[in-house]
């Protein structure tokens, strides 16, 4: 790796997005390396397991930040910034999706990444992530966001409540509500269940 190289990776996530909006290509290609591959994730469980459309919805995002940058305000934490810009994407297909919602199969999202415990390894993976996954279909888009940037992304309580401009306080009763919803849902899955549940919790307070 080259010195140059070294120096883009050294620097933080704002001061890349500065150099962004003076048109640096290689401040924009160490942004792409950083995130590319979560968003892909991200956008794979929230829009019906969609490989395709996910990679889709990642270069369209990356598209608008290479070519409006000014959209990104000095000063605010990017990642949060960036997961609020998906987020946004994921409830305007959630919106076509329901307007054409008799000629589209509504897959669910799948809602199981690779982190977890050794009981939620130990176990039948795909009976879990399908009861899992069919749980999470009947919450409200809120909620599964934020299960989504808590449990899979490790996004903190006020990066998700900044990503999602809203109060810490609603993250937190989003999740409690998550929890005891899942808790209702899943109870012969109490031990994985139980390994998620610490996942979402820690870092709460």
């Amino acid at each position: 790796m080259s010195l140059f190289n070294k120096k883009y990776r050294t620097l933080t996530d704002e001061q890349l997005m500065e150099l962004v909006a003076e048109k640096d290509k290689q401040a924009f290609s160490e942004l792409y390396d950083r995130y590319s591959t979560a968003l892909v994730n991200y956008f794979f469980r929230m829009l019906w397991k969609d490989r395709e459309k996910s990679e889709d919805f990642m270069h369209d995002l990356f598209t608008k930040l290479i070519q409006k940058p000014h959209l990104y305000q000095s000063g605010r934490n990017f990642k949060t910034w960036l997961y609020s810009i998906a987020n946004n994407m994921c409830k305007n297909e959630y919106r076509k999706q329901e307007v054409r919602k008799n000629t589209v199969n509504m897959d669910t999202p799948n809602a199981m990444g690779e982190d977890g415990s050794e009981a939620i390894r130990s176990m039948d993976r795909k009976d879990f992530d399908k009861e899992l996954e069919l749980a999470l279909a009947e919450l409200d888009e809120k909620k599964r966001a934020v299960f989504e940037m808590r449990f899979h992304e490790d996004l903190s309580i006020k990066e998700i409540s900044e990503a999602l401009e809203c109060s810490e306080g609603t993250v937190k009763s989003r999740i409690f509500y998550t929890i005891k919803f899942l808790n209702g849902k899943l109870k012969h899955f109490e031990k994985a269940v139980n390994a998620i549940l610490l996942i979402i919790c820690s870092m709460l307070y």
